[in-house]
């Protein structure tokens, strides 16, 4: 039988956020509704540990991580490239895939990583990390 008020085995459970409470099952977590991701931009999320930004592009949704990796910068804050199949920093011009996450242009070098997202009844979940990601 399971024990209803056993403490949660979780040194930060006091400090958690709504995110981490709305695990949907073991591998993804609920972000946020789809409308609050209109289509052709991007918003950024908090996950335990982890700060996500989702791209909404052409009915698709593309997750990844919001830190540019070449000083860190909120790509959520940034904008779509040309094509609309990249996103791109806003504090020095850094492009990646949306898909892969790989730099395709600016000073970054290295890939931001890419998640696993699904929408459920309208709702935008988010999983582990993606093949293309690392």
């Amino acid at each position: 039988m399971r024990d209803e008020t056993a403490e949660p085995n979780d040194a930060d459970a006091a400090h958690r956020s709504l995110s981490e409470d709305a695990r949907v099952d073991e591998m993804y977590r609920r972000v946020g509704s789809l409308a609050e991701v209109p289509e052709g931009e991007l918003r950024s999320f908090d996950l335990p540990g982890l700060r996500v930004a989702i791209a909404h592009v052409e009915n698709e949704l593309f997750a990844f991580g919001d830190e540019c990796t070449h000083e860190g910068c909120s790509l959520a804050e940034g904008t779509l490239g040309d094509q609309e199949d990249t996103v791109v920093c806003p504090c020095h011009g850094s492009e990646f895939d949306l898909a892969t996450g790989e730099p395709v242009g600016g000073p970054a070098v290295d890939p931001v990583p890419v998640y696993a997202v699904r929408v459920t009844d309208e709702w935008i979940d988010v999983g582990p990390p993606s093949e293309g990601g690392r």
